[in-house]
């Protein structure tokens, strides 16, 4: 499709605030018919699912927030002049057409559809079967952006297929996507990545974990943990797994506390066997709980003897999203963040924060755990390739 202007983009993304705003109600009211619908069997998913003012707010500042970026198509990166005169210039350049894969969260089709919109790509949208009356709302207030802009409804499209349908079109496209981002659970990631013919990033599961140090200010860890674990159970930046040094002065009262303070919040407490004495708790049974990611009211803790063990078990279990140290001891807590394989590592702060918006970048695509081409939350800036420009006078090689 012919590229638009940053003036065309950001004039369809003012006018898609302003429509959302006036269509408040009637976004929630339908937001309201799937939920009702919905038979509530995912905790998480039926929190995503989810449409009140506060989510209707963040989608209008998501959209003001874009349209008031930069533009991240065309900005140089590199330049070089040859012996022979020829200028060589390397420049952003959106990728084309992306298709976004998402469940239950309707947001997505405005926050993710913003930032590939924003970066000058084609949007292919396909939701989950339990959104799809919140879905079609939104994406019709995009076409009616987009045309009293004079823009092609083309732009964005929305998929409603189902799986045998979305399988057959990942396996032969009806037409040309240059990137595919599946933003869910494990199943859905691993469905895409198994039928898809065009490179996928991955946003992947969570599974994150807090190590709290010997040397670590125990009422902080305490209040990071609770953040990390309650604050927001369906997000992926929600904590897992708790890691306690068993040097940590106290080790028996803190862990009491803590163990106390999760069941006081409604969060089922396993614990290894070094823990089977405390109260309230379950002893994990099978090791390979150590992987999964809850995204419910449940976490497992653990007790490690070094800072050396509690990185091997990071890096082995982890699902590569975050990983956080509560310490005093800052060369300490570099040394840890250096070494887990993460996308994010934190020192005396709540894994909760991993999120585009958070992190300043206004937004996010989706959160990657691959390492190409972008890891972490991908941003607007981050949704774009690159292209070379090579102006020469008749130079031969």
């Amino acid at each position: 499709m012919k590229p638009l202007s940053i003036e065309t983009r950001n004039a369809v993304l003012r006018t898609m605030a302003n429509l959302v705003e006036q269509e408040r109600n009637e976004i929630i009211l339908t937001n309201q018919e799937d939920l009702a619908d919905y038979d509530g069997s995912d905790l998480a998913m039926e929190e995503r699912l989810k449409v009140d003012d506060k989510k209707v707010d963040e989608m209008i500042l998501s959209l003001n927030q874009l349209a008031s970026q930069e533009d991240p198509v065309g900005v140089e990166r590199f330049h070089f002049t040859h012996d022979n005169g020829i200028k060589v210039v390397n420049k952003t350049a959106a990728f084309g057409t992306i298709l976004i894969i998402y469940e239950s969260r309707p947001d997505v089709t405005i926050e993710a559809g913003g930032i590939a919109f924003k970066s000058g790509n084609k949007i292919l949208l396909k939701g989950g079967k339990e959104s799809l009356k919140s879905n079609l709302k939104i994406v019709s207030l995009w076409h009616k952006a987009l045309e009293e802009n004079g823009v092609s409804k083309d732009w964005v499209e929305y998929l409603n297929y189902n799986r045998t349908e979305t399988q057959a079109f990942l396996e032969k496209p009806t037409q040309k996507v240059d990137l595919i981002v599946p933003r869910g659970g494990e199943k859905l990631i691993e469905f895409v990545k198994a039928h898809a013919t065009c490179p996928v990033i991955v946003s992947g599961r969570g599974n994150n974990f807090v190590y709290v140090h010997e040397k670590a200010d125990t009422d902080l860890a305490l209040k990071v943990i609770l953040n990390a674990k309650t604050a927001k159970i369906s997000a992926c930046n929600a904590l897992d797994k708790v890691l306690i040094d068993s040097k940590l002065p106290n080790f028996e009262g803190f862990t009491a506390m803590l163990i106390e303070a999760l069941i006081e919040a409604k969060v089922e407490v396993i614990v290894d066997k070094s823990l089977e004495n405390f109260e309230n708790t379950k002893t994990l049974q099978n090791e390979d709980i150590w992987y999964e990611e809850f995204l419910d009211y449940k976490i497992v803790i653990g007790t490690i003897d070094s800072q050396d063990h509690a990185i091997d078990m990071i890096n082995k279990y982890c699902g590569g999203h975050s990983a956080a140290i509560i310490t005093r001891d800052d060369e300490t807590a570099q040394q840890f963040m250096e070494a887990i394989d993460a996308a994010a590592v934190y020192q005396n702060a709540s894994t909760r924060f991993t999120d585009g918006g958070q992190f300043g970048l206004g937004g996010e695509l989706a959160i990657s755990t691959d390492k190409l081409h972008q890891r972490g939350p991908i941003g607007l800036q981050h949704l774009v390739t690159n292209k070379w420009y090579v102006y020469g006078e008749g130079q031969i090689r």
